[in-house]
């Protein structure tokens, strides 16, 4: 009997697709030979190949009405035993629906933000786990995986890792720890005189630089941080996503919000520190397929420090899940402080006091 046949579709973003990588290897697992053609971003190529979890890698930008018609048209002339829609969103779902895919398998409407969408699937899954990526996982597992996650690891090209090492011992950076203020949305950034403060307190204690990630349009953000910083003189990075991830896996660890940075370096084993507010760390927080037990403790304040596996997570403890995704700082965010985050640091990089 011939091996099966997945078209996967989950097109963006970066913390998005993480999410998704346990889900396609637990696919892998039950599948060994398998092909797996996933559907994506171009900007994303380079996330996904490195995951070795997919046979082949076809690209399309959604806003390109030339790039869509000639997806349906690829998604049309193959055959497929499953379409697997990790997106859940129109621009994903309406690909396999118009491809002529029999079998198309997505979120139900429990789950879904945009109305309508669980139409286009011939089956809808409810989930039953808390975790995005184990909800991802059990649409795998309706397609026939045997569970809701598998390991998997990133690789990072030598080519990379040469040019990010060669680019900080120019600016005088070897040892480092990286911080990521962004957030896509603003109200679940924590404040960026915060995280200069945080960057003080590092260099001060440990001898670390920290190297500031941000992407697009949070310039003033960066900006923001490194004038926060005075003297701990922060490097600015705003890499292509293949030299990103050189300089992820390279630094002792990461601080930031629910970003897809820190999802990122969490994937490539770089130990974290992880910021939450108006999202909840128990949906969207630091995964591992194998976590130690979730334990939590009071910090000081209101500030509870969750550890998933051996990375910590803090929230405030009367923070609400809310994606209202305005521009203000929420208040939940604004209730972590910058001692509670460095002695967060300090635990995660085992450094006693």
């Amino acid at each position: 009997m011939p091996e099966p046949r997945f078209l996967v579709l989950r097109l963006g973003s970066l913390g998005d697709i993480v999410h998704t990588f346990p889900a396609v290897a637990a696919l892998r697992d039950a599948y060994p030979a398998a092909e797996i053609v996933w559907l994506t971003h171009p900007r994303w190529n380079v996330l996904v190949k490195s995951s070795g979890l997919a046979s082949e890698l076809r690209n399309i930008e959604t806003r390109s009405p030339s790039s869509l018609r000639g997806a349906i048209r690829q998604v049309r002339a193959g055959q497929w035993d499953a379409a697997i829609d990790y997106q859940g969103l129109w621009k994903s779902a309406a690909l396999p629906f118009f491809g002529g895919v029999k079998r198309r398998i997505g979120f139900s409407s429990h789950t879904i933000r945009e109305w309508g969408v669980p139409l286009l699937y011939s089956e809808r899954v409810k989930p039953e786990t808390t975790h995005i990526a184990e909800q991802n996982g059990e649409l795998s597992v309706r397609a026939g995986a045997h569970g809701v996650a598998a390991d998997f690891a990133l690789s990072v090209s030598a080519e990379n890792e040469a040019a990010v090492r060669l680019q900080l011992q120019r600016c005088g950076v070897e040892r480092y720890a990286v911080i990521s203020p962004g957030g896509g949305w603003r109200s679940k950034c924590w404040p960026a005189a915060r995280f200069g403060a945080l960057c003080r307190e590092i260099r001060e204690s440990f001898g670390l630089r920290c190297v500031v990630n941000y992407g697009p349009g949070e310039n003033d953000l960066a900006e923001a941080v490194r004038a926060a910083s005075g003297d701990a003189d922060p490097l600015l990075y705003d890499g292509e996503l293949g030299k990103l991830m050189a300089l992820l896996r390279g630094a002792v660890c990461i601080v930031g919000g629910d970003t897809g940075p820190l999802h990122l370096a969490i994937a490539l084993g770089t130990p974290a520190v992880a910021l939450f507010g108006p999202t909840d760390p128990t949906r969207n927080g630091p995964y591992h397929v194998r976590p130690a037990t979730l334990r939590g403790e009071r910090c000081a304040g209101e500030v509870l420090a969750g550890h998933f596996g051996d990375d910590i997570v803090l929230r405030a403890a009367n923070a609400t899940r809310t994606h209202s995704r305005n521009d203000q700082t929420d208040p939940s965010m604004l209730a972590i402080d910058v001692a509670s985050v460095f002695a967060a640091v300090r635990r995660r990089l085992g450094i006693t006091a």
